[in-house]
């Protein structure tokens, strides 16, 4: 293990970080709010210095970096993070226990947005703004963002390519282009892009400068922390609208976004996973607006409300106009449902992705043709493309991973008494990244009365649904610490 290599990349992560609470720090200068300076103040010296140090010791590394040393610097890098973005809210007392601070910044960066604040608008606006950011920062992840404008070292050392696919989400990640760094470099400039053109519109929709910046960190990182009590509920209709429509874009891979600016919008329309993604939203929303319709005084509110909420459940970001809990029975079925699907591989949406539902149902078909005639040699293509067979093993062993961690995480939340309910839709909320369930944890309510145990476990889950499981679990696995021979 390059344990110096690894504390290279931590101590970046960190300065990055560091770098990064520079406008909240401002925000809060500008505001008078002393505490959150104090806290911002404190948490930028201490942690800087001990970074500093840190990237000292560690700078004449080896630049010999492989795929267990990529995935142990993700996996203990995120917690870093968490740790890190958690100081300011503890410090300032405005989340008073650690705990709570903890699982706040954890929930953002990992772009989960299960809170424990019932009451967000008393936040100072330089904690607003920080607890917001890391929803954009932990969308695109900050590795890739450390990998697009720091030049990699180590020749031919795969240092790029295993950061890249240990921090992006779903199946398999490609390159757009032959070098990994210019990848990044391009992903993280379509993050951008998206992100101003959504604060551009937001704006016109009424919003404060810093109300939509907040609104728009949330739904590029597919988030779902609001500023408001009442989440998104109170804005206007073309505010809803807005985020509805951006919501969906940003759950769609970024490769698609890719090919447009190359003009080859065929291959993006015939793409697989794109059609299914877009075809399990159209169909949710229509059975659920007809479901609905009798809630709300018109065909079209409850098509604005329906869209909304299939819209931020299935992309994983949180938001709410309306408390879906309220919801008929088939309508909450169809919304636990979308939990489990999540957005496309390659965006910043959680969830199992489209991408592995759709090779799951490919690689089912197959068998069964298998069964009816053995002899018969078939394979799984994807857009035309055959697909590997160690890409459909390592989706059988997530798959195992996933269900396993969550009946595990569903037995040690139970503890806590709630209802059945509660209990599952958290478990299911959090290891898809999505922030609210149902009933307890529902749309009106947060994860603020949970056990110290329940939230740890909670947070292991958002940790371990972003990062594609692997990164986590291999934290807590003995061989990934033993010498190789």
């Amino acid at each position: 293990m390059n344990y110096k290599m690894i504390g290279r990349i931590l101590s970046m992560i960190a300065i990055a970080e560091l770098i990064f609470m520079i406008p909240a720090l401002l925000i809060s200068v500008a505001h008078n709010n002393q505490e959150a300076v104090h806290a911002f103040a404190v948490t930028m010296i201490s942690v800087g210095i001990i970074a500093a140090l840190v990237y000292l010791l560690c700078r004449k590394c080896e630049s010999r970096f492989y795929a267990r040393e990529g995935l142990v610097s993700v996996g203990i890098g995120w917690i870093v993070l968490s740790l890190i973005g958690c100081l300011p809210f503890y410090i300032s007392g405005e989340i008073p226990t650690f705990i709570d601070a903890f699982f706040e910044s954890v929930s953002g960066f990992t772009t989960t947005g299960s809170s424990i604040l019932s009451d967000v608008e008393s936040m100072s606006e330089g904690m607003l703004y920080w607890r917001s950011f890391t929803h954009w920062l932990g969308g695109m992840g900050v590795l890739v963002f450390i990998l697009a404008v720091i030049p990699a070292s180590g020749k031919g050392s795969g240092f790029t390519m295993h950061l890249l696919r240990a921090e992006s989400p779903g199946p398999d990640v490609g390159k757009l282009v032959p070098r990994m760094r210019k990848t990044a470099v391009i992903l993280y400039a379509l993050y951008i892009v998206l992100t101003v053109l959504d604060f551009i519109f937001l704006m016109f929709g009424g919003m404060n400068v810093l109300e939509a910046v907040c609104t728009a960190f949330g739904t590029a990182g597919t988030g779902g922390f609001g500023v408001r009590n009442d989440s998104i509920a109170s804005y206007s209709p073309y505010i809803q609208n807005v985020c509805t429509v951006f919501m969906i874009l940003f759950g769609v891979n970024f490769t698609c976004y890719y090919f447009l600016l190359l003009g080859k919008i065929k291959d993006v329309f015939k793409d697989e996973e794109l059609r299914l993604y877009l075809g399990v939203i159209f169909s949710s929303v229509v059975l659920i607006t007809f479901n609905v319709s009798h809630m709300y005084g018109s065909i079209g509110e409850a098509l604005r409300h329906s869209a909304f909420q299939v819209a931020t459940v299935i992309t994983t970001t949180g938001f709410a106009t309306t408390d879906f809990d309220l919801w008929p029975t088939f309508s909450k079925m169809i919304m636990v449902m979308l939990m489990f699907v999540g957005a496309s591989a390659g965006s910043t949406g959680g969830g199992f992705k489209c991408g592995r539902l759709l090779l799951l149902f490919k690689t089912l078909r197959r068998n069964l043709e298998k069964t009816l005639n053995p002899q018969k040699v078939s394979v799984v293509r994807n857009n035309g493309r055959p697909v590997n067979e160690k890409v459909l093993n390592g989706l059988y062993t997530y798959l195992i991973a996933y269900v396993f961690i969550m009946i595990a995480s569903v037995l040690v939340v139970s503890l806590d008494g709630e209802s059945m309910t509660t209990t599952v839709t958290a478990v299911i909320a959090c290891f898809n990244n999505i922030g609210p369930g149902l009933d307890g944890v529902g749309p009106t309510c947060n994860y603020g009365d949970l056990s110290v145990l329940s939230k740890a476990t909670l947070m292991f889950d958002m940790l371990a649904g972003r990062l594609e499981i692997f990164p986590i679990l291999l934290l807590i696995t003995r061989k990934t610490w033993k010498k190789i021979v």
